[in-house]
């Protein structure tokens, strides 16, 4: 019998909440049961494994980030919206490192399955981008490479900074500016 007040979702908020602490890599069934003061059998009970919870925690990551984005972006088009999400993703990733780590290199179970949480929840984190791209002139050929141009552009940014990447003298909030003014000049030209 499950502990009272244990199920899935407590059991991946706890361990979404510790990989940021401690990294995903260093996550493990062990230490997230010591941190809810269970056994580690008993997660067991509510979730599959360690690739269960971290493909769980991808899950939660990619609809949080869903959500900050597009919540950051609504009412703002064009240069607008794009500092927006960028700001917006950037603060997720610097925030949550250890859950936004989950979400890299995942691939669903089944390609083909619309239902997989994983697929929907990254067409939703995916959509929240498109939004912002709708702001520009881009033709629905061209969209899949903006899409990437733009996740890569947000992702290289706020991960380097999450790693302490930018040693150099340069302050990194100007930089951060100046990525998002150099992709709005990028877009308009399309």
């Amino acid at each position: 019998m499950p502990r009272a007040g244990l199920d899935p979702a407590t059991v991946v908020a706890a361990g979404a909440a510790l990989a940021d602490e401690v990294g995903l890599t260093n996550l493990t069934m062990g230490l997230l049961a010591e941190r809810l003061n269970v056994r580690t059998p008993s997660l067991y009970k509510h979730v599959s494994g360690q690739e269960d919870l971290s493909r769980r925690i991808a899950v939660l990551a990619l609809n949080e980030v869903a959500d900050a984005i597009g919540g950051a972006i609504q009412g703002y088009a064009g240069r607008d919206a794009l500092a927006a999400a960028a700001h917006a993703f950037r603060a997720f990733v610097l925030n949550h490192p250890g859950r936004y780590a989950a979400t890299i290199g995942l691939k669903p179970s089944d390609p083909d399955d619309p239902d997989d949480p994983l697929i929907t929840a990254a067409q939703r984190s995916l959509g929240t981008f498109r939004a912002v791209l709708r702001g520009y002139e881009i033709g629905e050929a061209d969209m899949d490479h903006a899409l990437r141009m733009l996740r890569t552009l947000c992702h290289g940014f706020a991960t380097l900074q999450a790693a302490h990447g930018f040693q150099m003298s340069a302050d990194v909030e100007e930089s951060f500016e100046w990525l998002i003014a150099f992709t709005d000049r990028g877009l308009r030209a399309m």
